[in-house]
């Protein structure tokens, strides 16, 4: 084995199909989509090059671009501040319900595995105005000044978005942490438990901070899955009202392919990328820190 490591053609022989998959999957189409974003192209006929343009005018007076950009950093705070903090407390929680530990997790994580069509209709079914059951529980519980058209106001409409994105995500969040917090060696809770640790000196002084590499990985997949959000943002309003929910992946599909303009919404899809690159490698090492030290 070693004198195969060691040859250098046959590494080279080894690692090219994989290359070669990745360039074809990834490397190529982010070429040919930073080739369009420097043209005029409409998605059909011809076109012509017309430099840095498109991003000119995104950095010049896109004000929606940057309303989309200000929405998917506001759900990667949500994710982050709300989401995570959470997921891991009841992941702590839930490893000491005893005969009910299985069907609590599964009960969790139930949400993730359902079709983001149906929990996204039925999230906006709740939010209707008219018929909706958020605004009937208002009136059952005699709140009726509290009823709001909750996809219809663009900062209930945000907040809501954000709401069920974090709903979503984290049967996925948890489950992790969960895995994480099991992992931990029942050695070290008997050794802790020996000295006199109480179950919340156990999880803040052992669990946590052995669980910091998962929470390492599971925030950086937050933070590019809040950039890449689409589906339940088009499905639930569309980026209305007024743009006022439009997000980076949702603004792309409306330049491109509502009106028509293709080269636009190249130069979109070649800034997220790049944002998205800048974030992981941000945390990575913001984060590698915090796991070294």
């Amino acid at each position: 084995m070693h004198k195969i490591l060691s040859d250098k053609k046959t590494i080279i022989w080894l690692v090219a199909p994989g290359l070669l998959l990745i360039s074809l999957l990834i490397f190529i189409p982010i070429a040919f989509s930073f080739n369009y974003s420097l043209t005029d192209w409409k998605g059909v006929g011809t076109y012509q090059y017309v430099g840095f343009s498109n991003y000119a005018d995104i950095f010049g007076g896109d004000s929606i671009f940057w309303k989309s950009l200000l929405n998917s950093i506001l759900l990667a705070a949500g994710l982050i501040l709300i989401q995570h903090p959470f997921s891991i407390l009841i992941a702590m929680l839930v490893q000491y319900c005893g005969r009910y530990e299985k069907f609590l997790r599964i009960c969790i994580f139930i949400p993730a595995i359902i079709s983001t069509f149906v929990t996204t209709k039925l999230w906006t079914s709740i939010f209707d105005t008219q018929f909706g059951l958020l605004n009937r529980l208002l009136d059952i519980v005699h709140l009726p000044d509290w009823k709001q058209d909750w996809l219809g106001d663009p900062v209930w409409a945000i907040i809501c978005i954000i709401f069920v994105c974090m709903w979503q995500g984290f049967g996925y969040a948890f489950l992790l942490y969960y895995a994480g917090i099991k992992g931990v060696s029942k050695d070290l809770h008997e050794a802790a438990m020996l000295d006199g640790a109480s179950q919340f000196q156990l999880n803040m002084r052992i669990v946590f901070p052995l669980l910091m590499p998962v929470i390492r990985v599971n925030l950086v997949l937050a933070v590019v899955s809040a950039f890449k959000q689409m589906e339940t943002v088009y499905l639930m309003t569309g980026g209305g009202p007024a743009n006022s929910t439009q997000f980076m992946s949702t603004y792309l599909y409306s330049k491109a392919f509502r009106e028509s303009l293709y080269g636009y919404g190249n130069a979109i899809s070649i800034l997220l990328v790049v944002i998205c690159l800048i974030v992981t490698v941000i945390m990575n090492r913001a984060l590698s820190r915090e796991v070294e030290g």
